[in-house]
């Protein structure tokens, strides 16, 4: 582990990830993540196959090793029509030429920390998606406890629009998710923010999160594994299949 607080400030840069980074990404993975990702997807992503990244590097740290991985960013193109969030896009999400960008993964070694580098890595995500005209927004899913990373993404005006009850299921144990929303190139919410506030106002009214959690308990009997290659706060929630981390598709951050 690097100790920055006797050296002067880092000299951070970012590029694209290349396949000498594998083992020190997949170190970092394991590192930082509470799952193992399977091989594949190091492969994937260093190869840019179906994946786009960028990697933080300190360019002032000695002994060869300015241009190692110091934090990190992947993401997919998916179809807007095949998303989970199609009702969530207020324009014609059925055009095939439709698409959004899905955060995977985002981390940054614990010594590099409150520099800024999560929220210059998800602005290269942000940037790379601005740059295609057909998509619609970048979103990206939260494990309900992380609030380094829930700050981080309402700090930079993603909007959080639902609460996956019992989304992930680690180690024998169901977690909830925040569903995140950047919208780009004129995608929009279908509701205004009044119209949000007040659907949120009549859950409440009605007693909805009681109902949702009898829901979630029912639901918490079965154990859904998520299909291979399915991408998949809060002002509304959903019933969704439950995601098992044993494939490349899970998003996680550690910031």
């Amino acid at each position: 582990m690097v100790d920055l607080t006797s050296s002067p400030r880092p000299t951070i840069s970012y590029r694209p990830i290349r396949p000498s980074d594998l083992e020190v990404l997949e170190k970092i993975h394991d590192d930082l993540f509470p799952i193992r990702y399977e091989s594949e997807f190091f492969h994937n992503v260093v190869n840019g196959r179906d994946i786009v990244s960028w990697g933080a590097v300190d360019r002032s740290r000695p002994n060869g090793q300015s241009d190692e991985l110091i934090g990190f960013v992947t993401t997919r193109i998916v179809l807007a029509k095949e998303s989970e969030i199609e009702d969530l896009l207020g324009v014609d999400s059925s055009k095939s030429d439709q698409t959004l960008v899905y955060i995977l993964t985002l981390g940054v070694v614990e010594s590099y920390r409150n520099l800024g580098i999560a929220t210059s890595l998800v602005r290269e995500v942000i940037k790379y998606a601005s740059s295609f005209p057909t998509c619609r927004a970048v979103y990206l899913h939260v494990i309900s406890y992380n609030s380094p990373a829930i700050h981080l993404y309402k700090k930079m005006s993603f909007q959080c629009v639902r609460r996956l009850y019992g989304f992930y299921f680690i180690n024998g144990q169901h977690y909830d998710s925040y569903l995140f929303i950047y919208y780009v190139n004129g995608g929009r919410s279908p509701c205004s923010p009044l119209e949000l506030v007040t659907l949120a106002a009549t859950y409440i009214r009605s007693g909805f999160k009681s109902m949702a959690a009898r829901l979630r308990k029912s639901e918490e009997k079965k154990v859904l594994r998520w299909p291979k290659g399915k991408e998949t706060c809060c002002l509304m929630t959903a019933t969704q299949n439950k995601r098992s981390f044993t494939t490349e598709d899970a998003g996680c951050q550690f910031v």
